[in-house]
């Protein structure tokens, strides 16, 4: 770690006051978007310093880490890992999770689209998916654009982070439908504890009169599923239904019903010589 950047990875800058200040945001935050998603299968991708599935009621809750991380055995608080894998290979099989959440994934994987597709695989129909990340248009964006121009990064260097209409985007591509969201984290990005305490009223402020301007945003989304109408093959199996008149030769002894609808004479005959109609099977 060099002194031109003292933060290169995102667990380095979450042990830091302003880390500590976004992950009590965010843990409120998934707290109440996973609270009433249903189902048997949870999943947690990455990030373990957040207990993201600890308000869901699934029977099977586990995370997922990209690395081995032994200083989180000395931490409290944290999620236990339970596999390590790549995100973009997901060891599960398709279709088998109801709910996958991502803090802080897209933007620091190699290649967000294929993580995406994965995610995408391994959800069921109706599946859910919850996503948080930086927004570059805030405070906190603003100062990590300085360091292109040589200052000190206030966020990990080694971001690419998303802009939420472009992630939306994306989803829509997977045929994910998003049913909400919300931006926080407005104070500046200040430092030290005491500059954090005395901007807390720009929570209040800034979700009232500049929402879209907070610095991390959570997103959740539906897996939809279209279905196809074999409307012409309908069509003909109703005209397959109708039923038609059975002539019955004259020397055949009829019974039950069958009596009712034999080869027509001359009584039958109505007006024009037209033989009237049965109704036996009508």
């Amino acid at each position: 770690m060099s002194a031109v950047d003292p933060i290169v990875h995102l667990w380095d800058f979450l042990r830091q006051p302003p880390g500590r200040y976004l992950l009590a945001w965010e843990q409120q935050q998934y707290d109440q978007a996973v609270a009433d998603i249903f189902g048997y299968h949870a999943l947690q991708l990455g990030l373990p310093e957040l207990d993201a599935l600890r308000e869901n009621r699934m029977p099977l809750r586990f995370c997922v880490s990209d690395r081995l991380r032994p200083e989180l055995n000395v931490m409290s608080g944290h999620t236990q890992v339970a596999v390590i894998a790549r995100f973009d290979e997901l060891p599960f099989a398709s279709q088998s999770l109801d709910l996958v959440v991502m803090p802080h994934v897209l933007e620091f994987a190699d290649d967000p689209h294929q993580v995406l597709r994965e995610v995408d695989r391994v959800l069921v129909p109706e599946g859910y998916i919850v996503i948080t990340g930086f927004n570059p248009a805030s405070l906190w964006g603003a100062r990590q654009y300085l360091a292109r121009l040589g200052a000190v990064p206030f966020l990990p260097r080694e971001g690419q982070f998303i802009a939420l209409p472009r992630l939306k985007d994306w989803l829509k591509l997977l045929s994910f439908e998003v049913n909400r969201g919300r931006f926080g984290c407005y104070a500046p990005p200040c430092r030290s504890d005491r500059w954090l305490a005395r901007c807390a009223f720009m929570e209040k402020a800034g979700d009232r009169w500049w929402p879209v301007l907070g610095s991390v945003y959570i997103l959740t989304a539906v897996k939809r599923v279209r279905g196809m109408r074999l409307v012409g093959l309908a069509r003909n199996w109703r005209g397959e239904r109708r039923r038609v008149l059975r002539p019955v030769a004259s020397g055949h002894v009829l019974t039950g019903t069958d009596a009712a609808c034999r080869v027509p004479g001359r009584a039958d005959l109505g007006r024009a010589g037209r033989p009237r109609r049965c109704t036996a099977h009508t």
